[in-house]
């Protein structure tokens, strides 16, 4: 047996004796008592146990020293990803090197005297870390226009010259925008400090790092070109979301924040801060896209990465299991795994001349994906984890025929093993038939570094010379709830002490209790509130806690990470989210508690409805309930405002108050109190880096409104807000007539829709600035919104917020949220729909929704649809079940199916902007949970197709229908004058993956009436039914679904005895049954009229359609 194999084959228990750390069990011989004789034998048995751990850990230093230090650049500490290669550093290939080194430093820490071996390798990992922050902070410019928009050509860059650290290539020619490469550093940074290596030596340093930080924060959002450096699967250079970069972020995120980067030693100002709602985000988002990796990547190899070493981003047991099945099922061979389907790197058919493959070349590659013995590694490593001896000995007996040998008996891992060029017909048609080759790297003359790096840290683990807690000093292989408590000042993700552990929920979040204060903003309502029963406190009596808008937070976080020599601005302009504003902070000597977000009133309408401001309160309590991962409990404060009490719904707000007070909130535990006496159990975050600044902040806290007396002692006394109506008059012809004559009857109107119709028509013609009457249009039209706002006349509030162009505040999260959960989203009308595929910067959504042609088409809906995708981004993270069946939520339309319910099966006479925010919000429900009470209300055929054709909804499996459909179509499929071909776009995608079914969406989204769409779909279903009982049948000409459709009602109307018509009413309010039997005739008929290929003509002429 080779020396150099110690690690696959395993040798010597004993070893696990001599542990040093902490973590390890005493020796045996130390927990029983015997005789002398026992003892000396015990003596000699630790001594030959401690001279075989030495000569090991020397073997494999020697390992480390030839393969990797070997090859580490004398001037940065860099690593080429190759040992041949001699002028481009890797910077992932560089972690993973620095994360070995340190590995075999962690394990000669075990031993009294390592001869100065374990400082060597220590100062090797500190040289290659601060190598790769040399490099990047180089780039400080690219790192703050990152921050701003999350532009890949402001990315840092992953690949520099070894010698140098100069740029090597332009992000224009390589895909440098890699979220994960950095989140890599963050995590392994932490790591090391934590294990007492000196990596980070000044401030400028310190502020770099938490610049890196806000530079992964919004990885939820930023399409990257991924680990495998490509973007999709395509090779066409887009990159795409990758849930194995949002993973890495947020176990980075989790990993670094409360980090101190100067040690145990370090000051208060060296410690690294991170906003917990923009990790929530990232986990939010992480989980939505597992098991899928990507848009074009149902499974990819590189999650095993994420959700198990190094980064371990998931503790959710269900989710992990799923992800880890899916790619050891999809991806594992006989040579390793493959990194993605259609892989076509180092294939013997890709063209390494091109950077980019032409369209539809990765079918080419299907079958023959190069294999990467590399994650048997990572199989081994997640075996030793999870201390599951079966599967590391069954990958290492995998790995085994798979490794090299060098000169010197050491191990050599191949970077990946081909099929040759002989064998590729072959090995396509019988998959897994043909040996392989392996790569030129990862030979004895070409080591892929990283591949050693991984085989060393298994080995080491195996071989009992390091445990798992002394490679995860942090404990991220752990929930964070089982993770030893973290002291200090700083909030750390961790189990907290008041969570309460439950047979069923050992230990979760969903034990939690939520704090509540609740903050009256006058002393006359705080004893308005007491005849109720409702205890309150008022900003002078929480002194001296201050109470502060959520924004005043945002300024001093705006100090955090600021360099002027560095050019760094410090925290981005992000609102506070509602996790963020459940801690209590201690910022220069004042103790602060902040509101929630949706207490502030905002320029835009909808914090001037009560009853939606009453769900979403109960929705913040919930979210931070279900969501809370810090020590310390949420605090969250409720403030009640004078206004409130004049709004209809006052009364259900006291309700809410009263359950709070009971201690639940629908089966949420609170926990009502005075703030005083909640501090001590709360989370609380010191912002320690403002006592090193020499800042005046201008603060503003929350102010405590005075009056005379105390006035009102019940709320009959309150006057309450009047119900406002007026008739609807349209004033759209004046838009032709001169301005003189709109000015004239803008005189003479008194109805607030008039008032507003016309001064729109001003304004679109004459600017903002136009003077009637010595005051300008817009401060006319503002004068007009409180007014109508203080009516709660809905339709005029809208319409003076849509012609103000005013937003809905964070709306891009909630965009970003929808599009992550394997949805399109469309903005608009029509041909003038603007399709969003991919995260909008928050700069972007004036132009998204402000378009000419929703203007023009009403300018309402401006307003209206940024508030239909801020109910559907809410519902979406906690009602996904609403959305089933639905690929592109195409706003316009679902307020068209708002519409038609609300007209045609109700027989309402509102229109849909009159009604007040939280009503719409309920019909936005309503229509999408069309399943659950269609038939109870007795919706007929046709309402039930219009609004599930509204809203785009498709049965289970139909896409992967349509793609069989397609396969058996050489001419392609057309629909409305459009053709969807077969080829490229089969050889191009594959049946299961999301970029054909928004093809295929695309292609149901140019039918304008949905009655005929889901007529359509039901076309689709027919078909392939067909299709699956009749496989020998292949359509040889277009399948024209329009034809078959009208042949089909032709059909019908003749059984009915009617004449021919272009009205379709009957045929779309037929029962599904009816429709499927007359669908299925025509299609019959099509068949025999000789589309189908020559076998039907030859006999097989009788279809299986029931």
């Amino acid at each position: 047996m080779n020396k150099g194999m110690t690690s696959v084959h395993g040798r010597g228990r004993t070893v696990s004796k001599l542990r040093k750390s902490h973590n390890a069990r005493p020796p045996r011989s130390r927990q029983r008592t015997g005789s002398v004789c026992d003892s000396d034998i015990d003596v000699n048995l630790r001594i030959i146990s401690y001279d075989d751990t030495v000569r090991k850990l020397d073997h494999y230093y020697g390992i480390v020293k030839r393969q990797l230090l070997q090859n580490q650049s004398i001037t940065l500490g860099l690593f080429p990803l190759s040992s041949q290669e001699k002028e481009v550093a890797d910077i992932r290939t560089t972690i993973y090197c620095a994360a070995s080194i340190w590995s075999l430093f962690q394990a000669y820490r075990r031993i009294d005297d390592d001869r100065g071996k374990a400082y060597e390798l220590g100062q090797s990992c500190v040289k290659c870390m601060r190598g790769i922050l040399n490099c990047w902070m180089r780039q400080t410019e690219n790192v703050e226009n990152f921050k701003k928009g999350q532009n890949p050509k402001y990315a840092l860059h992953s690949k520099f010259h070894l010698k140098t650290g100069k740029e090597v290539v332009s992000s224009d020619d390589y895909g440098h925008l890699q979220i994960d490469v950095v989140s890599l550093f963050l995590l392994f940074l932490v790591q090391m400090i934590t294990s007492g290596l000196q990596i980070i030596y000044t401030m400028d340093e310190v502020t770099f790092v938490q610049n890196l930080v806000y530079y992964v924060e919004r990885a939820y959002r930023t399409p990257d070109f991924g680990m495998w450096e490509r973007g999709s699967k395509y090779n066409n250079g887009t990159p795409e979301l990758h849930a194995s970069s949002i993973g890495m972020a947020k176990a980075a995120l989790e990993a670094i924040n409360g980090c101190n980067l100067f040690g145990e030693k370090g000051a208060s100002w060296s410690v690294i801060f991170v906003d917990i709602d923009a990790h929530n985000r990232n986990r939010s988002i992480f989980e939505t896209l597992l098991p899928r990796e990507s848009s074009s990547k149902n499974v990819d190899a590189s999650l095993m990465c994420t959700i198990s070493f190094p980064a371990f981003a998931t503790h959710d047991q269900m989710l992990y299991s799923k992800t880890r099945s899916q790619v050891i099922s999809s991806l594992e061979g006989k040579y390793g795994f493959k990194r993605f389907h259609r892989d076509g790197y180092g294939t013997v058919l890709e063209d390494k001349r091109r950077r980019f493959y032409h369209s539809a070349e990765t079918k080419e590659f299907e079958k023959i994906e190069c294999q990467w013995p590399l994650f048997y590694l990572y199989m081994i490593l997640e075996g030793m984890f999870k201390n599951n001896e079966e599967q590391v000995e069954e990958y290492k007996n995998k790995l085994k025929p798979l490794v090299k040998r060098d000169k010197w008996g050491d191990p050599v891992i191949p970077m990946y093993y081909f099929v040759h060029k002989d064998n590729v017909e072959d090995e396509q048609a019988e998959p897994g038939s043909q040996y392989r080759q392996s790569s030129p790297e990862g030979t004895p003359k070409n080591l892929f570094l990283w591949g050693q790096s991984i085989w060393i840290i298994a080995s080491l683990l195996m071989d009992n010379l390091l445990h798992i807690n002394e490679l995860d000093l942090i404990r991220r292989h752990l929930p964070s709830y089982n993770r030893p408590r973290k002291g200090g000042r700083y909030s750390a993700f961790q189990r907290s002490r008041y969570f309460v552990k439950s047979k069923n929920h050992k230990g979760t979040a969903s034990d939690l209790v939520v704090q509540v204060v609740l903050i009256a903003e006058s002393m006359r309502l705080q004893a308005m509130m007491a005849t109720y029963g409702i205890q309150t406190q008022t900003p002078h009596e929480v002194e001296p806690v201050q109470i502060w808008p959520p924004k005043e937070l945002v300024k001093v976080y705006q100090n955090l990470g600021v360099s002027e020599k560095l050019g760094l601005g410090g925290r981005p302009t992000r609102p506070i989210g509602a996790l963020g504003t459940s801690k209590i902070y201690r910022v220069c000597g004042q103790t602060v508690l902040c509101y929630p977000l949706v207490f502030e009133v905002s320029d835009f309408y909808l914090s001037h409805d009560m009853a939606l401001l009453i769900d979403d309160i109960k929705t913040e309590l919930h979210f931070v309930g279900k969501y809370w991962r810090l020590s310390g409990r949420p605090t969250v404060c409720i403030l009640i405002r004078e206004e409130h009490m004049r709004d209809v719904h006052f009364r259900e707000l006291l309700d809410l108050l009263a359950m709070l007070k009971s201690g639940y909130c629908d089966g949420l535990k609170i926990r009502t109190g005075r703030l005083q006496n909640l501090i001590a159990s709360s989370c609380i975050e010191h912002l320690d880096f403002m006592n090193a600044m020499d800042i005046d902040l201008d603060i503003t806290p929350f102010e405590q409104l005075q009056h005379a007396s105390i006035g009102y002692q019940s709320l009959t006394d309150v006057p309450t807000a009047i119900t406002y109506s007026e008739d609807s008059m349209s004033f759209k012809d004046m838009g032709l007539q001169p301005t003189p004559e709109v000015l004239s009857v803008l005189r003479s109107v008194s109805t607030l829709h008039g008032q507003t119709q016309l001064l729109g028509i001003l304004l679109r013609r004459e600017g903002r600035n136009f003077q009637v009457d010595g005051v300008s249009v817009q401060d006319r039209v503002c004068a007009l919104l409180r007014q109508a706002s203080s009516l709660r006349y809905w339709a005029g509030v809208r319409e003076c917020n849509a012609l103000l162009s005013k937003e809905v505040e964070s709306i891009s999260p909630y965009i970003t949220t929808i599009l992550v959960s394997g949805k399109q989203l469309t903005a608009g009308y029509g041909k003038d729909e603007i399709l969003l595929d991919k995260p909008v910067q928050p700069a972007e959504i004036h132009d998204l929704f402000y378009t000419p042609a929703l203007q023009a088409h009403n300018v309402v809906q401006a307003v209206l649809q940024q508030e239909v995708v801020l109910y559907c981004g809410k519902l979406i993270a906690t009602h996904t079940q609403l959305f089933n069946g639905i690929l592109n939520i195409r706003i316009g339309w679902v307020i068209k199916a708002m519409t038609y319910y609300l007209h045609d099966v109700c027989h309402g006479k509102e229109s849909i902007e009159s009604l007040a925010p939280n009503e719409v919000r309920r019909l936005v429900v309503k229509v999408l949970s069309i399943d659950e009470w269609a038939h109870k209300e007795r919706l007929t055929p046709q309402q039930i197709r219009v609004i599930d054709g509204c809203l785009g909804r498709t049965p289970k499996r139909f896409y992967e229908k349509v793609f069989h459909i397609l396969s058996k179509s050489t001419e392609g499929v057309r629909l409305c004058d459009q053709l969807l071909p077969q080829h490229p776009t089969i050889s191009e995608m594959s049946s299961g993956e999301l970029n054909f079914a928004l093809t295929v969406q695309s292609l149901l989204n140019r039918i304008q009436h949905p009655e005929y769409r889901q007529i359509v779909v039901e076309l689709f279903s027919v078909i392939a039914t067909i299709l699956e009982r009749n496989p020998e049948l292949k359509f040889l000409h277009e399948l024209n679904l329009d034809q078959i459709v009208k042949e089909a009602f032709k059909m019908f109307l003749k059984d009915l005895g009617r004449e021919y018509t272009e009205d379709m009413s009957s045929f779309y309010n037929a029962s599904q049954v009816a429709v499927t039997s007359y669908l299925a005739r025509a299609i019959v008929n099509f068949m025999l009229t000789g589309d189908v290929r020559s076998e039907i003509e030859e006999g097989l002429t009788f279809c299986k359609v029931s």
